[in-house]
């Protein structure tokens, strides 16, 4: 399948052939999500769930360097109906869903600020890369209406439920430092080395055995969700789909062998 497709709103790139490079385009309204965004945005996880081809990790980022994703586009949102606002929050809800049961990791190169829906697409990532001038924020309370596209599970999941509820709460930014020293944000680059970084981890979780990538993303997301002894079990299943694997033999002889390995995800 091709991931290289025209998009109105995102421009995708595959990198070293392995790795998908995801950009939101709309730096004129501060790469703000509106509905054809969400439309294609779904239609494009939707598309690396059904074959992701040779691609084995993505990393999602924002056209310029201030601003990530502003959240909605209120400009458009302005005088929507009930009926047309729920039809849109319908397809924002089905792009964040896919996104998060992506089958390959997704990095978040956050190059800027990254507000309301902006930080929930951020959340949704596996992880997060940004810059140490971007600042954070869910403002939905401010605005009439709440986080609702996992802001309100995400985020006390990433940094607790106390400092959560605060953040919620009073819709007030917080530093690119707060999010680093909460857990929220995994390292703090120069905005200019944020996306650098991003795809160099990338290169590294490409070059380790796809199969496995896989199934430790089932792992801790499902298993997260689960008694810890059920999730365990589950830890183990996940595993044992893993033993008959070439990619398994492989594993072990490079090892033996002194050599890097050679991985081709079966």
């Amino acid at each position: 399948m091709n991931l290289e497709k025209t998009y109105q709103t995102i421009t995708t790139q595959v990198i070293d052939q392995q790795i998908l490079l995801i950009t939101l385009n709309r730096p004129e309204v501060g790469n703000a999500l509106n509905t054809m965004m969400g439309q294609e945005l779904y239609e494009l996880w939707r598309d690396i769930t059904e074959d992701c081809g040779e691609i084995r990790c993505a990393v999602l980022t924002g056209t310029g360097n201030k601003i990530f994703c502003a959240g909605g586009d209120l400009k458009e949102r302005n005088g929507m109906t009930k009926i047309q606002w729920k039809r849109q929050h319908e397809i924002f809800e089905r792009h964040y869903w896919e996104m998060t049961d992506l089958p390959i990791p997704l990095i978040a190169a956050v190059n800027g600020h990254a507000y309301a829906g902006g930080l929930e697409m951020a959340l949704s990532c596996d992880f997060i890369y940004a810059s140490r001038s971007a600042r954070f924020a869910l403002t939905e309370v401010t605005l009439g209406i709440m986080p609702g596209a996992g802001g309100t599970q995400n985020l006390p999941r990433a940094i607790g439920e106390r400092r959560a509820k605060e953040i919620i709460l009073t819709g007030k930014p917080f530093s690119a430092e707060s999010a680093y020293e909460w857990g929220l944000v995994n390292y703090l680059f120069d905005a200019d080395q944020v996306l650098e970084e991003a795809l160099k981890t990338a290169r590294v979780i490409a070059n380790n055995a796809p199969l496995s990538i896989k199934q430790v993303k089932k792992s801790i997301r499902y298993g997260s969700q689960m008694e810890l002894k059920t999730a365990f079990r589950f830890e183990v299943e996940s595993y044992n789909h893993l033993i008959d694997t070439a990619d398994r033999i492989e594993g072990v002889e490079a090892f033996n062998e002194k050599r890097p390995a050679q991985f081709k995800g079966s």
